[in-house]
């Protein structure tokens, strides 16, 4: 089952039940997500600060790609490209303020192109707050 770490940032996010979802670089070993399984989230993996945030089904773990093109940006989750609203929304689902925000963080943290996955997963329930 998946484990997610986030950074502080987003971890307040995912706790608060703001964030539903990550993009994450694909795994060498091939063990990517896939919807169904448990996704646990955590803040501060393999620290002493380690504390789980909550965890989820995942409902969803598409094919993403973000490259610069030019002036522009394309995105492709799936086989879909994301216009300029959809890519407002990507960034604001997976906790940035702005898309121009998530494509800094993108291209310092990651570089361009990147290939990955957009995962999404359920919140929690009544149950379990």
């Amino acid at each position: 089952m998946p484990a997610f770490n986030f950074r502080k940032k987003f971890a307040e996010k995912v706790e608060r039940g703001e964030k539903f979802q990550t993009i994450r670089k694909r795994r060498k070993d091939g063990r990517n997500p896939k919807a169904g399984q448990t996704a646990y989230l955590y803040f501060g993996m393999r620290t002493k600060a380690c504390r789980k945030l909550g965890e989820g089904v995942i409902t969803s773990a598409e094919p993403i790609y973000i490259d610069r093109n030019g002036l522009f940006i394309d995105i492709v989750v799936g086989a879909n490209y994301l216009g300029h609203y959809e890519k407002v929304e990507l960034s604001r689902a997976d906790g940035f303020k702005s898309f121009h925000e998530m494509m800094q963080w993108f291209e310092k943290t990651h570089g361009l192109p990147f290939y990955g996955f957009l995962i999404k997963w359920n919140g929690p329930t009544e149950r379990d707050r």
